[in-house]
């Protein structure tokens, strides 16, 4: 906490100057966002998160959480305090070591100040033990915590951390993770990655799930309710494990048709956007009654309201692009959330196109004709839409057309190097909508500045994206190799066009 201290005279001022060590007086509080305008408080500054490892109890009858979060991080500054972002009750923080001294302020702040000032560069542990009811917390007037009938969920974006684990939450620090979960016997807990193992003690059960690849705070997920596994892998050999609530009731069916095919998709995807960039895969769908689906890594989560009408492997599509484009390349700041969503909906299309019910270019024209010029559809501009418009329709359909104008201009075969070679150039890290229309330049050689204003900045309908020429026209299906494919044909998580949800 701020501390002024106020001392009479001048020589009782210089005193005090000289009490202080030279190197004491040179460190300042981290800042309390990292700095992305549309979320100013979100984050923070200072330091770099490596790891987290959390050792949780949650008990579903109570809903009440139990944990000690172990974050390993290394300073960017000289830090006389920092901040993590967090709801629950914290009984105790300690910083390499030492106990240290901690308040809260704001809609989600943990301040924690160390006993001693910490040097720029060094490594830092922070242990954080806490405890709390997620559904009781609330910020900025929403939950992100699902309570469900035989547990909960904590899935959302763009903030989802702070209901389950302290963490720096921002896209732009991301981490590997350890998440183990000590829940009653009988009762599942699903997370990221792959699952260790289990063990039970005096009729409780352990879930051990490691994530080892760089993890955005957003897409860590944390499930725990009576659960149906099912396990396979993909024809890479990638391990799948899936998870479906037991009282799913009528959709149950749907869901399970529609997710089983994970690894199928997750195959086909990758010919579009290289190899599955992670070790384990799968999807969950809990017994919730929200409507969204997310691309958390490794393992989406998916409500049971997207196979309400049926089998809906279209949304399965959605958030298993992510994986690729959100998980593998995040956003740099949440302004680029096109990189995730347009894309996202573009692999839908192309879905379309594989099972043929449409090719992208019918999509697209369809799409462009539904919205007339008056539309306020056309008023959000997908590459800046504002954080009341983050997940507004136009960021994914305007979005997806955008790339279909993209395919017109450039051709198929530079488009589909394009979206091949984007995540692995920034694979594992965070990139911007200006870095990848440089990089679309790069690779095709034509300067496109023109038609990325048209179609994800100017607040008005462009002209249609018209279909190539003979002379760009190719086959819409990636080289594969050896391969032979099938011929292709709120403002948080509420976004639903083409009567699919999904982010």
């Amino acid at each position: 906490m701020h501390r002024r201290i106020i001392v009479p005279g001048a020589l009782g001022a210089a005193s005090l100057m000289l009490a202080i060590p030279a190197s004491a007086a040179a460190h300042s509080p981290g800042a309390p966002g990292i700095g992305d305008p549309y979320y100013p408080a979100y984050g923070n500054g200072g330091y770099d998160v490596s790891h987290y490892d959390l050792r949780l109890k949650y008990q579903p009858a109570t809903d009440r959480l139990e944990g000690t979060a172990t974050i390993l991080a290394r300073t960017t500054a000289d830090l006389s305090r920092f901040n993590l972002d967090f709801l629950l009750d914290v009984g105790e923080v300690r910083v390499n070591g030492a106990k240290a001294s901690f308040t809260t302020s704001g809609e989600h702040e943990l301040e924690i100040t160390p006993k001693k000032p910490l040097d720029k560069g060094a490594p830092l542990t922070v242990v954080v033990r806490y405890s709390g009811v997620p559904s009781s917390k609330q910020a900025y007037g929403f939950t992100s915590w699902h309570r469900t009938p035989d547990g909960g969920v904590g899935a959302n974006e763009p903030e989802a951390a702070w209901w389950w684990f302290p963490s720096n939450d921002h896209p732009l620090d991301k981490a590997t993770y350890d998440v183990s979960v000590q829940v009653p016997d009988g009762t599942q807990a699903i997370s990221n990655g792959t699952l260790q193992s289990t063990s039970s003690r005096l009729g409780w059960t352990r879930w051990n799930w490691r994530s080892d690849k760089p993890q955005a705070t957003y897409l860590a997920t944390l499930a725990v309710g009576k659960f149906d596994l099912t396990t396979g892998t993909t024809e890479s050999g990638v391990p799948v494990v899936n998870a479906y609530s037991r009282d799913l009731g009528a959709n149950d069916g749907a869901a399970r048709a529609s997710v089983e095919r994970t690894g199928e998709v997750a195959d086909w995807l990758s010919g579009y956007f290289g190899p599955y960039p992670f070790n384990a895969l799968g999807g969950y769908v809990p017994n919730t009654t929200t409507g969204y689906a997310l691309e958390t890594q490794t393992r989406p989560f998916y409500s049971p309201r997207q196979f309400a009408n049926g089998s809906n492997v279209s949304v399965v599509v959605h958030e298993l692009a992510h994986q690729w484009y959100g998980d593998l390349v995040s956003v740099h700041g949440w302004k680029d959330i096109w990189i995730n969503e347009g894309f996202a909906r573009y692999a839908q299309w192309l879905w379309s196109e594989h099972e043929g019910e449409g090719t992208a270019q019918e999509l697209a024209d369809y799409t462009y004709a539904s919205h007339p010029a008056d539309d306020a559809f056309w008023t959000v501009r997908p590459g800046d839409p504002g954080p009341e418009n983050q997940f507004d329709a136009a960021v994914y359909d305007r979005g997806a057309l955008a790339l279909q104008a993209l395919r017109n201009r450039v051709g198929d075969e530079d488009f589909f190097a394009i979206l091949k070679g984007w995540p692995t150039k920034h694979a594992y890290g965070n990139a911007s909508v200006a870095d990848f229309q440089r990089y679309a330049e790069e690779v095709s050689g034509e300067p496109l500045a023109t038609l990325f204003d048209t179609w994800l900045f100017q607040p008005s309908k462009p002209d249609a994206p018209a279909a190539p020429s003979e002379s760009l026209a190719k086959t819409s299906e990636p080289s594969r190799g050896a391969e032979t494919p099938a011929q292709p044909r709120s403002w948080r998580k509420i976004a639903a066009t083409n009567g699919v949800h999904g982010h």
